[in-house]
């Protein structure tokens, strides 16, 4: 089941590639290839993807919709 993110949209509106994102989160790059396609991820990796964006951990809804 795919999962609603604005991963791409944010990182593109900073203009950052993928592999700046996932050298920022310390990920791969097919991780956030996945993750912007809408594939499951742990909360982990969600945790350091919305951290690499410079969002905070109560702001995650606006990265990761859909999460408990």
């Amino acid at each position: 089941m795919k999962k609603k993110n604005n991963v791409k949209v944010i990182r593109e509106s900073r203009l950052l590639s993928k592999s700046e994102l996932a050298r920022k989160a310390g990920i791969s790059v097919l991780t956030v290839g996945r993750i912007e396609r809408g594939e499951e991820c742990r909360m982990e990796t969600m945790r350091k993807i919305i951290l690499a964006l410079g969002f905070s951990l109560e702001d995650k809804n606006k990265v990761f919709q859909d999460q408990e």
